[in-house]
């Protein structure tokens, strides 16, 4: 039985997060494993005189919308690769989805890397990798990505 059979790959749209792709294909393509490409969107509420209001939907529905197509797009060149892919998009806590998507989607390996862009993905690469590291039953393979967006 080959080692992985199913990669989840957490993105937050940012070219240093995708500094695990490579090592994402050639595992995918030695061990002719699916990938499972997720984007968590964490709901922010808006500040309305220094107490939270409602999320701001439109905001919302753009993030989902840019998700939808950067998931597409790099699902497209995964493809061209021969590489089976799947695209998935959840919205809650970023380590708690992350850890849900592993189990629902019964993923082999979690790969990552442990750097994306300042504010939300600062957060989501420093907190997240560890996050994950601490509650995860299954290998991680965290990758240390250098350089700018």
């Amino acid at each position: 039985m080959a080692m992985y059979q199913k990669i989840l790959v957490p993105l937050d749209g940012s070219k240093r997060a995708e500094a695990i792709m490579p090592h994402v294909e050639d595992l995918a393509q030695c061990y002719q494993a699916q990938v499972v490409l997720l984007q968590v969107i964490e709901p922010r509420p808006l500040l309305i005189d220094g107490t939270y209001a409602v999320p701001d939907l439109v905001e919302h529905e753009q993030h989902l919308k840019t998700a939808e197509s950067y998931l597409l797009a790099l699902q497209g060149k995964l493809r061209q690769k021969g590489i089976e892919v799947k695209t998935h998009i959840a919205q809650g806590p970023v380590v708690t989805e992350i850890i849900n998507a592993a189990e629902r989607e019964n993923a082999d390996l979690i790969a990552l890397a442990s750097h994306g862009r300042t504010g939300l993905a600062r957060v989501f690469y420093g907190s997240v990798a560890a996050g994950i590291l601490h509650r995860v039953d299954r290998p991680l393979l965290l990758v240390r990505s250098e350089g700018n967006d």
